[in-house]
């Protein structure tokens, strides 16, 4: 019998439109529209503008479109890199519940849209290269049981230039040789360390590591359609992915566990704050409390939260040096959640940083290992107020996971709130075309014309 990276191959090379069920179809697109929106929003952000700049320079002269407010035309690689790191600009990227360590829109619909454009793909042709890649890069995500995060590698770095080069390859035409050669390429691609989080210093790279790996999917396939070749065990083989990657402690069966059956493309999550997804639930929680009791920031006298062990240890940070950490910090999500909005990105501005009030009350936000927790990113949230008072909330889940999706309205919401700053009857045009994907024959028109 072929062995895992194979039988993934057989599967993306196969698989179709007309195979896609319409519930997973609209997954895929919710997945597309939720990305176009944050790559667009992340724009102007100081450095994404550095990666943009790097971008328009060492590739000009492409069909393939940075997205954003007059984005340049370049080619696919470039932009795949510059919109991948855009997408990841400001940590409003979906990714999958129960987490895996993927972000299907930033890994891989943002190379799918490069190469779309540039070879002059249909919607139809990109839903099925998004599917066809979330398929393969969530389960390869499932099967790590998030050991390379543990061991110190940024999982969505490692896991999509699998994800990107199926997308990739699905759009090329590949067969089951050239779809195994680009998983063997996109494996030796593989990168992103996590030391930005233990240091508190250099954040800028988290970005990177999407649009890298983004841009190595375009390398991959490119590369496998000349007929370059990789290792055909390179998921599974003894000095594989999975092993050099996660050690000993994988499970090599989730990669083709019900492949072609069921459906992770129905796991992808949108994010309905722009903080790392380990905060959303006690963000939640505040947000509930203060609805019901109706007190403000200056009342809180201490927080505490019982949630995972990576909510009590890598973003359990109090004293953010930047904003790109501050948004990785539950303290200080949840104390800016006292005094702003929490799901206006631009809540998320220097003045936050280095509002007292806010870096007061992150101070006094303690968090510590729950037990017997309803979920894996559940958080029990106690809020204990100075005039005695004691609230408690648990939150087990938020708007934008599969149980509880965002609702075409709530879509729309939140798209054109990303893009205000653009031209609104343009954002509007462009979200109901989106809503159509299945229906374009091409996709040169999904961009921002300069203001």
């Amino acid at each position: 019998m072929a062995k895992e990276t194979v039988q993934v191959a057989q599967f993306a090379a196969s698989y179709c439109y007309d195979d896609i069920p319409p519930d997973v179809v609209e997954r895929a697109k919710q997945c597309i529209i939720d990305t176009i929106a944050v790559v667009i929003f992340g724009y102007d952000l100081p450095w994404s503008q550095i990666v943009v700049a790097y971008a328009e320079k060492n590739g000009a002269g492409g069909k393939s479109r940075i997205l954003g407010p007059g984005g340049a035309m370049v080619h696919a690689p470039a932009a795949a890199l510059a919109n991948g790191a855009l997408a990841h600009a400001f940590e409003m990227d979906n990714l999958t519940w129960p987490n895996t360590g993927v972000h299907p829109g930033a890994t891989l619909l943002v190379p799918g849209l490069a190469v779309a454009q540039e070879r002059g793909s249909s919607g139809r042709e990109l839903i099925a290269a998004v599917v066809a890649g979330s398929e393969v890069m969530i389960r390869i995500g499932r099967a790590t049981h998030h050991r390379n995060e543990h061991r110190g590698f940024h999982a969505p770095g490692t896991t999509g230039p699998f994800g990107a080069a199926v997308a990739c390859g699905k759009l090329m035409g590949f067969d089951v040789e050239r779809m195994r050669n680009a998983l063997g390429i996109a494996g030796s691609l593989s990168s992103g360390l996590m030391e930005f989080a233990r240091s508190g210093t250099g954040a800028m790279v988290k970005r990177l590591h999407l649009g890298r790996a983004a841009e190595s999917g375009v390398l991959a396939a490119s590369l496998a359609a000349d007929g370059f070749t990789g290792p055909v065990s390179v998921l599974e083989g003894e000095f594989g992915f999975l092993r050099v990657f996660c050690g000993d402690e994988f499970d090599v069966q989730e990669l083709t566990r019900e492949l072609g059956e069921s459906y992770a493309t129905r796991s992808i999550t949108l994010k309905r704050f722009p903080c790392h997804i380990t905060a959303h639930t006690s963000v939640q929680a505040i947000l509930d409390l203060r609805a019901e009791h109706g007190y403000a920031g200056g009342d809180v006298a201490a927080i505490h939260i019982a949630g995972n062990d990576k909510m009590a240890g890598v973003n359990n940070i109090r004293a953010p040096a930047d904003i790109m950490m501050a948004q990785y910090a539950i303290p200080f999500c949840v104390a800016l959640a006292h005094h702003r909005d929490p799901r206006d990105p631009r809540s998320f501005d220097q003045s936050a940083l280095t509002d007292p009030h806010i870096r007061a009350l992150a101070e006094r936000v303690a968090i510590t290992v729950g037990k017997d927790r309803p979920t894996p990113l559940a958080a029990v949230v106690t809020v204990t107020l100075k005039d005695g008072r004691v609230l408690t909330r648990t939150v087990a889940g938020f708007k934008g996971t599969p149980e509880q999706p965002l609702d075409g309205a709530e879509l729309r919401e939140k798209f054109l709130l990303l893009t205000r700053h653009c031209t609104g009857s343009d954002m509007a045009a462009m979200f109901e075309r989106l809503q159509n994907l299945e229906n374009e024959r091409d996709l040169d028109w999904v961009g921002v014309r300069a203001n």
